[in-house]
């Protein structure tokens, strides 16, 4: 089946945002097997919205619209639809009832604007919204399902999940099929790398396929098995899944959902290990991730961001001649800071990053992007080189996620932490 995705507003057209809606249902029907041959985005204008509109039952078998459901001026997915095919606004007494609860539990005052949300095109479908106030919609036009969601991605991530595939599956179950799919998370391996270390693993026919997507720093593969019996598409995802790890290390770190903190910071848990964080370059950034994982406070001791020398000699006690003598960008200080922050903290496992985030500060011998990154342990300190893209985030975040790799490799062969460091 054949979809299309029309975004809508003008923060979109513009620039001001990301869509981080089309993404989502991109993922969502490659794993049901469905294809997305077109995607569209428009601004707030009725006379653009019908344009884009009339492109697609020409096109696909479902289309999939997000935003201008809201109760402002500016949303116009709503009337515009109407117009376009010539349908009255209905209004939904049942939807006007939540949506008045919903504004009383909130607060706010009840205003006409509100009653906009409960109008919908004659024999529109309305779809609940159980996050925001903005409900959807779903219609039929020639042929076309039309399925109309609110723009704010936390909203229609939910809508899409509970509503919208449902109703894809009703016109489109792909019965002879059963689709799974696995997503391996790749740092440190370009995206020619893995396809040249995997090419003889997985067979060119349409029953199994692999997509490259390079997200920086990292790169996913994305496996997609298709078969008409459950279990033989079962053992297939666990045979090429096998093989894939297996060529891939150590550069895969994670599966699907899992994240390189959260895998990290499982490790340090079942190791019974604390870490304490030094930060320079990276300003906080590791801590910050670290700390995006629910629980991490049962191994992650403290974070500091030690960014002028003053701080890594009063904090982390790095001898004032070495920052001298090396600079603070250097082995020596990463060193220094590794072992500071861990004999400071009185945890087994002390980690650091100094380096130049640029645009500025390059020296010679030491560009913009270098970086030193320290692991202190209770074998001792482990320092490694590097000089990253030359942008300031990307060197920031390339070093982050270097780091959090230095920290798992280690992870992967120490042993469980007892007693003190």
């Amino acid at each position: 089946m054949n979809i299309g995705i029309l975004t809508i507003g003008d923060e979109l057209t513009s620039g001001r945002i990301r869509d981080l809606n089309s993404p989502l249902i991109i993922r969502e029907a490659a794993r049901m097997g469905w294809v997305v041959s077109s995607i569209l985005s428009v601004g707030d204008e009725i006379s653009a919205i019908q344009r884009a509109i009339n492109y697609f039952p020409d096109h696909c078998r479902a289309t999939i619209v997000t935003g201008g459901l809201g109760a402002t001026s500016d949303d116009m997915t709503t009337e515009a639809m109407a117009r376009t095919w010539g349908r009255q606004l209905i209004r939904n007494e049942q939807v006007l009832s939540v949506l008045r609860d919903h504004v009383s539990a909130r607060g706010f005052r009840w205003t006409e604007k509100h009653a906009r949300q409960a109008q919908f095109p004659e024999g529109a479908e309305p779809i609940p919204n159980p996050v925001g106030s903005a409900w959807g919609f779903s219609l039929t036009h020639r042929d076309c399902l039309f399925i109309v969601l609110p723009g704010v991605p936390e909203e229609a991530a939910v809508m899409i999940t509970d509503q919208v595939l449902p109703r894809l599956h009703r016109i489109d179950p792909s019965p002879n099929n059963v689709i799974l799919s696995r997503t391996f998370k790749c740092f440190g391996i370009s995206e020619n790398e893995i396809e040249e270390k995997i090419r003889a693993l997985i067979p060119h026919d349409e029953m199994t396929r692999i997509g490259f997507y390079p997200l920086f720093p990292e790169v996913h593969l994305v496996l997609t098995i298709r078969n008409a019996n459950q279990k033989q598409a079962n053992a297939n995802l666990r045979n090429f899944e096998t093989a894939i790890t297996d060529v891939l290390q150590p550069h895969l770190f994670g599966r699907d959902h899992e994240t390189l903190e959260g895998v990290v910071g499982n490790m340090l848990r079942q190791k019974r290990l604390g870490l304490a964080v030094a930060e320079s370059c990276t300003g906080g950034l590791i801590t910050d991730r670290l700390t995006d994982v629910a629980g991490s406070s049962e191994y992650l001791e403290r974070g500091v961001v030690s960014y002028s020398n003053a701080s890594k000699i009063s904090l982390l006690k790095v001898p004032r001649h070495i920052l001298v003598d090396h600079g603070a960008v250097s082995e020596s200080a990463a060193r220094y800071m590794a072992e500071g922050i861990r004999t400071a903290s009185g945890v087994q496992l002390g980690l650091s990053t100094t380096g130049i985030a640029g645009p500025a500060g390059a020296v010679p011998g030491k560009p913009v992007g270098t970086v030193y990154i320290a692991l202190a342990h209770p074998g001792g300190t482990v320092c490694q080189h590097f000089v990253f893209p030359r942008d300031r985030r990307k060197v920031k975040v390339a070093a982050t996620h270097t780091a959090l790799m230095m920290l798992r490799e280690y992870l992967n062969t120490s042993p469980p932490g007892i007693g003190n460091p």
